[in-house]
């Protein structure tokens, strides 16, 4: 990759494959593992598992459990020990503080209910955008409160959400790009891609309770852990541009990329750990061999 230290480019690969314990594994999760597994089998590399269990009013230790027994029962193998993102908060509290150094955080306050009144107010004079997950974009009212303000509120308990400055974030990193890469030994390259973090405006990257949020863990994870190749859904493309943004900003190694095809149900919808029907657990239960589900998610 263009940048990157000769050393990196040569050294042993690092996969992971990184399940979030707030449901049971279904065949899209089967189709990402598979592919991590054997990707990082095929180029003599190291596959990682990684618990993301941030969100601990979802997150249960019988899901953690499940994604074990899950994985094993397919045949895949993985170095332990396993990162459990919960054990590590303070790697995200430090990553937030050098983001705060440079003056690229600020706190909102508004609920969800709230963000999503204001964009319909302003949409009326024309449409509000909205991020790539479908979301209205935040309109950035926090940043006209006052440092004592916000410092009086916060000190008050009022719940808030740390945001990125996204305009000052770029404006202090320019133009950016990602390697994304095609699958397998001697795949042809499809990057250098450009990110568009600006999609997604000022996105959070921590909670009053939670120091931390998916784009922050997962970047500061994936550093600590040297992971060069990560292998993960289409789902996820666009959020790679935010990824590449807080690696620059953190000056963290930037790993090579590949947003494998998605798995979709009989409505064309991506599936989720609420469809039964595709839950691993259920599927073994019925019989089912895995080396059927290398069919079902067309790896065989």
């Amino acid at each position: 990759m263009p940048g990157m230290p000769e050393e990196r480019r040569m050294a042993t690969p690092v996969f992971r494959f990184a399940p979030s314990p707030n449901g049971y594994l279904h065949l899209g999760h089967a189709l990402s593992a598979l592919m991590n597994f054997d990707m990082a089998r095929a180029a003599g590399g190291r596959l990682l598992l990684r618990i993301e269990d941030i969100d601990e009013t979802r997150c249960r230790p019988e899901y953690e459990q499940a994604i074990y027994d899950d994985l094993a029962w397919l045949g895949i193998v993985w170095e332990e020990p396993v990162r459990r993102q919960s054990a590590h908060l303070d790697d995200y509290r430090a990553a937030l503080a050098r983001l705060d150094a440079q003056e690229l955080l600020y706190p909102s306050f508004e609920s969800r209910a709230e963000i999503a009144a204001l964009a319909a107010e302003r949409g009326r004079l024309g449409a509000w955008p909205r991020d790539p997950d479908g979301a209205p974009l935040y309109p950035g009212t926090a940043k006209a409160i006052s440092r004592a303000e916000r410092r009086r509120r916060i000190d008050a308990g009022e719940p808030y959400a740390l945001r990125l400055d996204m305009a000052a974030a770029i404006a202090r990193v320019g133009e950016l790009a990602w390697m994304e890469m095609g699958r397998g030994p001697g795949a042809a390259d499809h990057g250098p891609l450009p990110a568009t973090p600006v999609a997604w405006g000022d996105v959070i990257l921590a909670r009053k309770e939670t120091p931390t949020s998916y784009h922050l863990s997962v970047v500061v994870d994936d550093a600590l852990q040297g992971v060069t190749m990560v292998v993960r859904g289409q789902d996820l493309f666009h959020a790679t541009g935010v990824h590449r943004l807080l690696q620059t900003l953190l000056g963290l190694p930037a790993p090579t990329y590949h947003h494998h095809r998605l798995l979709l149900d009989t409505d064309g919808k991506k599936l989720s750990k609420s469809t039964r029907s595709t839950g691993l657990r259920e599927l073994r239960a019925q019989g089912v061999a895995p080396a059927e589900i290398r069919k079902m998610v067309g790896l065989s």
